[in-house]
This record gives structure tokens, sequence and C-alpha cells, in this order.
């Protein structure tokens, strides 16, 4: 009975060195989204407003350009997929995953041609693991982005847009991340940047936007040419942000979670501890007595 005594204590110093740790977790990941918050919150007018530019120039211009031109029998499409770097975050990295696959698998349906590019550890080890070509990857500052990565990550999809399909250029380009809602609830979308869709015209009720003409100088291709790459950075960026105020969130949900059920464990170990405990001085008692009883029925026999 000791030794199973012994077992039990063990589990629970075992059990709770694990809750100190994911209690910790859980502070640090609770710290870190405020900061996220603020960055979103920061980036996200300028992205709108950016797009909205963007859009009023395309919109005054007849000009074919990647950005406004729709391909007639558009081929091929590049995805980027935004995942995490580490994991104990939940579901956070497979939901986003789950999401670019279904969109590869309507766009393949569509009889387009799919090139995948990857943000984040999580995902570039699933589609290594599954032996899946990967056009491009980049890791290790998914849960603190700067605006330099996202400019690293744009420069090849703005190079692969503005190429010819028959030279491994691309005729769509899709975004996939977590959107942070709220602390408990962050959905992975899937958002086209290029071409740009006709429903970003539209305002916050939904309505379409009455845009201003412009004159350009020294003309609209040339225009078009210089916002093109801030366009896809400023997105890559928000969603980047995004995607780091999600993943905060989701880990602090999930170290949350583990340390409310290590302690629910460390209550259901220590009451089999003192149960051994109990059996096990009952089992003394009783022997002791027993013991006691056999001697005092010894000396009884050796009086007569």
């Amino acid at each position: 009975m000791g030794a199973q005594l012994r077992v039990y204590k063990r589990r629970i110093r075992s059990v709770t060195a694990t809750k100190k740790i994911t209690k910790a977790m859980e502070m640090i990941a609770a710290s870190r989204i405020v900061k996220a918050q603020r960055q979103v919150a920061a980036s996200t007018p300028y992205a709108t407003e950016l797009t909205r530019a963007v859009t009023a120039v395309a919109t005054g211009s007849t000009t074919k350009h990647p950005l406004t031109t729709e391909a007639d029998a558009p081929a091929r499409a590049a995805i980027l997929l935004i995942t995490s770097d580490r994991g104990l975050a939940g579901g956070y990295s497979s939901n986003a995953i789950k999401a670019a696959e279904r969109l590869t698998e309507r766009l393949r349906g569509e009889g387009k041609e799919v090139v995948t590019y990857v943000i984040g550890r999580k995902g570039v080890a699933y589609y290594g693991f599954r032996e899946r070509k990967i056009a491009d990857s980049w890791t290790g500052f998914t849960d603190s982005p700067t605006y330099a990565d996202a400019k690293r990550a744009a420069a090849p999809l703005i190079e692969a847009v503005t190429q010819e399909t028959a030279e491994g250029g691309v005729d769509e380009l899709h975004i996939v991340f977590t959107e942070f809602v709220s602390m408990m609830t962050q959905n992975p979308v899937d958002n086209r940047m290029l071409p740009l869709s006709l429903d970003m015209t539209k305002n916050e009720e939904g309505q379409g936007e009455i845009l201003p003409l412009f004159d350009f100088e020294p003309s609209a291709e040339d225009v078009l040419d210089a916002l093109l790459p801030r366009y896809v950075e400023s997105r890559i960026y928000n969603a980047l942000l995004q995607a780091a105020a999600s993943e905060h969130a989701a880990r602090r949900r999930a170290m949350k979670s583990a340390t409310d059920n290590a302690g629910e464990l460390v209550k259901s170990l220590s009451r089999l501890a003192n149960a051994a405990r109990q059996a096990e001085i009952t089992q003394e008692i009783s022997e002791i007595v027993g013991g006691a009883s056999a001697l005092a029925d010894a000396t009884a026999g050796s009086d007569k």
C-alpha cells in the first residue's frame, strides 16, 4: 500500500508542476493579447483606407492591371496561409489549415491550379509531412509580426501576380488567416486580395459608395503599379496582426483549460492518495490490534 501512495504523491507533484507552467503561459498570452489588439486597431483603418483608395483609382481607370482585371480564363491561383510557429494554442492552426484546404478544393473544382505559400511552422510541417509542394514559406515571427515581415512575404506574391501564367505567374491571390473577433471568438477566413472584388467598393452599411473621379499623372498604369505593393503589403500585415491576436487568445484559452484540468486532476489524485493513506493506517492499526490480541492470548495461556 505504501508503494501506491508514493505513486499518487509523485503524480500530484508532476501535475502541480505542469499546472504552474500552464498558468504562467496563460498569463503571458493574456498580456500579449492587449498589445496585439492595439496593433490590429491601429493597422485596420490604414488597410481599409488604402483599399478604398486603390478601389477608387481602379474604378476611375480603364487600364488593364493585375489589381483590377479579371482574367478571361483564370488558370492559376495563389493561396497565402497564415498559421502559428508554436503549438499549445488549441485548434488555432488546424482550423486555418482546414479553411485553406476547403479553399484549395473549391479553386481546383473551378479548374485552377493552386500555388501555396505558408507562414508559420505549423503550416510548413503540415504540408511537409504530407510531401505537398510549397512555393515559399516564412517562419519565426507569427506571434509578433512587423511590417518588414509582411513586406518580405508580399514580395514573391507581387512578383507572381505581375508575371504571365506561362512564366509561373498567377491570376488570383487569396489569403487565409484567423480573424480576431473577440477574446472568445476567432474565425478562420479566406479573402481574395487580387483582383479587387466589386464588394470592396461597399461601405459598412453594405451600400455602394460613390467614388470620386481622378486625373492620373503620369498615367493610371504607373499609379496602379505604385499602389499594388502597398496594397498587398498592408493587407498581409493586417492579416498577420489579426492572426497574432487570435493565436494569443487561442493559447490563453487553451492554457486556462489545461490549468483547470490540472487542478481537477490534483483534487482527484489527492482523494485517491488520502484513501490509500487511510487504508494503510487502517491496516497498520489492524495489525497492531491483532498483534496485541495474540500477545494477550499467549500471556493468558502461559499463566495457566
